[in-house]
């Protein structure tokens, strides 16, 4: 009999001004420390998408983003190869306005927080995270990562 999948889901913003994408350098987590991000995080259990993203942007960048301007631009479909195997389940949502000035509000996960050129993506950017700025820079809105 097979096993039930247990995908976990997470969220992520991203935030494009300019032609620039807002991503942050993780620090301290023992997660792809070292490299480029969005904000995001995982949903909590009882929490919908839209509430995760909305809380995951007042944590770590400090801004105020409503419901009704988010709009959802990707979904990722991965499997993650380390000490055990997890599938997760990404939703990309892209918003233009918000409210207050964005600022590192967990310098103890987060040691940079900039704007970056979408066409000029940090090297030391999460491979999973270049493939869907790369998919939403293109109007993609699936895409699968880390299967054979």
């Amino acid at each position: 009999m097979k096993q039930k999948n247990q995908n976990i889901p997470a969220v992520y913003l991203v935030l494009i001004k300019d032609n620039k994408i807002l991503l942050l350098r993780r620090f301290n987590t023992g997660f792809e420390d070292g490299k480029y991000s969005m904000i995001a995080g995982h949903v909590e259990k009882g929490e919908s998408f839209t509430q995760s993203i909305i809380r995951e942007a007042q944590e770590e960048a400090g801004i105020l983003v409503r419901p009704k301007n988010l709009k959802f631009i990707h979904f990722m479909h991965r499997i993650v190869h380390n000490h055990e195997e997890s599938e997760r389940v990404d939703v990309f949502f892209q918003v233009t306005n918000w409210q207050g000035e964005i600022v590192n509000q967990e310098p103890q996960k987060c040691d940079d927080l900039a704007w970056f050129d979408l066409n000029d993506l940090p090297t030391n950017t999460i491979p999973y995270i270049k493939q869907a700025i790369e998919r939403i820079n293109n109007g993609i809105s699936y895409s699968e990562f880390g299967w054979s």
